[in-house]
């Protein structure tokens, strides 16, 4: 018996099971604010009209012709360029999709992906240039959708109703 057993069987049934709770539920708020944030993030683009611009102050073309020397692969940024209005409108809907993909815990495991790919993106194109690199907040964003993309959403989420569904069919 090592030390965390001792420590499990001298406790409370209560708090063991409090543990447990506060285990099974870990991900949860880290899945909220990465839902919240990126469908946020999502519709403030879509309903600014500045940034659904070609050019002009706070464009998304401006703002991808600003960074395109600085960005750790250039000929990313000149593809955002051939269409910037349609790279924004996809930009936009593709946070709001993971983010209500993360909310919900609907395909959570394929939305963080879409969200680690999104954040990636930004990364080595608009926040690449940030120095030191923690102070680019495109690269904390693609470290926390990792998780989810491990463990997905077991708990309070459609994935784990869909889930029980199935189970339920096949037994």
């Amino acid at each position: 018996m090592n030390r965390t057993d001792v420590l499990e069987t001298d406790a409370p049934r209560e708090v063991v099971g409090l543990r447990e709770l506060a285990s099974r539920h870990a991900l949860l708020p880290l899945r909220l604010f990465l839902g919240v944030t990126f469908v946020y993030a999502g519709l403030d683009k879509l309903t600014d009209p500045a940034f659904l611009s070609a050019s002009g102050d706070g464009s998304i073309g401006d703002q991808m012709r600003g960074v395109r020397d600085t960005s750790a692969i250039p000929g990313l940024v000149d593809l955002s360029l051939n269409s910037p209005v349609g790279f924004a409108v996809a930009l936009a809907i593709g946070e709001i999709l993971v983010g209500l993909g993360a909310l919900a815990g609907l395909l959570t495991r394929i939305a963080a992906v879409g969200g680690a790919l999104i954040a990636l993106s930004l990364w080595i194109t608009v926040s690449w240039a940030v120095s030191p690199y923690y102070y680019g907040n495109d690269l904390i964003y693609l470290m926390a959708w990792t998780p989810l993309i491990l463990a997905g959403a077991p708990y309070l989420s459609l994935d784990s109703v869909i889930r029980s569904r199935r189970s339920r069919r096949t037994a």
